[in-house]
């Protein structure tokens, strides 16, 4: 028999955006903050390898990707359970030391061994920060918001990637490559870890309030172990894993469009001034979309949503293999981000509705474990496929995996969104 618990009434706990809207904002700028950490580099790093470094191989070029994906997967995957066992606010604030040195390494790094390190430290601590703003907006908003809180979290999080790859390729053309970019990333760090530490509260006992509300069949659907999430939101629970694989496909393309687009542009007489105006279109229309997106999954639900933004991201990047010049790979551009709009608030909604509120934390881990691994899959694939039969092709295959990404979520993924 299905049994509901409560929260104590003495808990003092409101869950709801607007009772919580104050530590929403906060999270809101925090995570600007780390997106503005990741733009710093969408510009100016694939142009590092090519004309400082002299990296001719695109295989190579691409390496500081997949030090990035490789080590923000595994990561997102550990700040869920860390932030179920030791709280939010402990693995945010951790996550903001680690990002302090970036800037530096990437500024004055002698090798491209620095580069590749600091991407390393890159990728844990986008894993540790990214992962606990999401989850402590989950966990302020409640269920009956979700999306659009996702929507936000996302949109602050790419409008800064865009609006910091549009600065410092301003910057760039006008300053050099090294080091005056990066010094933008130093001051989004510092200010991030006195926000974190300073201001922001811990979320946890919302999501205790909100699981004690929440009705389960038996204690055997609470009580799960973390291995028994992972092999739930993988492979087991249809929705879960049609999300999973879809996030992986969804930053496979994000990959192609940081690490192989500006070198397709600059290859074609591109100004670095024009192709950082091409880069932050992309995560621009993005950010800015998944304002409505987030909102508008709340009112129609997730899965059409999900699947004609991953169709539609399958035609952009045909577009962009299929076309030349500035005004046609802008456009391109908007289709990606529109698409992408579509669908990256709109997965991690999947998750907050389906995964009880005792490991949704977990479950939010192992899917942006597969998602951001996508990262380091689209960077060895695109980079292969590259240096065997030039960029073009390379992208036509990203293009032809994300259609059929999007036909795996029609045919699998069920509705989860149901409005009380």
């Amino acid at each position: 028999m299905t049994t509901a618990r409560t929260a104590p009434a003495d808990s003092g706990i409101r869950l709801g955006l607007r009772a919580n809207l104050a530590q929403f904002i906060l999270l809101v700028a925090v995570n600007a903050l780390v997106g503005g950490m990741l733009g710093q580099e969408r510009i100016v790093l694939p142009l590092l390898a090519d004309q400082v470094f002299h990296l001719s191989a695109y295989t190579s070029a691409l390496t500081y990707i997949v030090a990035f994906g490789t080590t923000k997967a595994i990561t997102n995957f550990l700040a869920g359970t860390l932030s179920d066992r030791h709280g939010r606010k402990p693995v945010l604030v951790a996550g903001w030391l680690v990002a302090l040195p970036i800037p530096a390494m990437l500024a004055w790094g002698p090798s491209w061994g620095w580069i590749v390190a600091a991407n390393v430290l890159l990728g844990v601590s986008q894993g540790l920060t990214w992962s606990t703003t999401v989850i402590m907006k989950i966990d302020l908003v409640g269920p009956e918001r979700r999306g659009l809180a996702m929507g936000f979290n996302e949109a602050a999080g790419y409008l800064a990637v865009a609006a910091t790859a549009m600065a410092t390729g301003a910057i760039a053309e006008h300053a050099g490559l090294r080091p005056e970019p990066f010094l933008l990333g130093a001051a989004y760090a510092a200010l991030a870890l006195g926000l974190s530490v300073f201001a922001l509260r811990e979320t946890r006992d919302h999501a205790r309030v909100e699981a004690a509300r929440h009705p389960v069949q038996e204690s055997a659907d609470v009580d799960l172990t973390t291995g028994q999430i992972a092999w739930r939101t993988s492979v087991r629970e249809k929705a879960l894993s049609a999300a999973s694989q879809a996030g992986m496909v969804n930053n496979l393309n994000d990959a192609l469009a940081w690490g192989v687009f500006p070198l397709l542009f600059a290859a074609h007489g591109l100004s670095i001034a024009q192709i950082g105006i091409l880069a932050a279109l992309y995560p621009a229309v993005w950010g800015a979309g998944q304002l409505l997106t987030g909102w508008w999954s709340d009112h129609i639900g997730r899965k059409h949503l999900i699947t004609a933004g991953m169709l539609l991201q399958a035609a952009a990047i045909g577009l962009v293999a299929g076309g030349t010049g500035f005004p046609v790979w802008a456009a391109a551009q908007v289709l990606l981000g529109v698409g992408t709009a579509l669908v990256y608030p709109t997965l991690l909604a999947v998750i907050g509705d389906v995964a009880h509120p005792a490991w949704r934390a977990r479950a939010v881990g192992v899917y942006r474990l597969w998602r951001d691994g996508g990262f380091a899959v689209g960077a060895l694939l695109a980079g292969a496929l590259a240096d065997a039969y030039g960029l073009r092709p390379a992208i036509w295959a990203v293009a032809a995996l994300t259609a059929a990404s999007g036909l795996v979520v029609a045919a699998r993924m069920y509705e989860t969104h149901t409005r009380p």
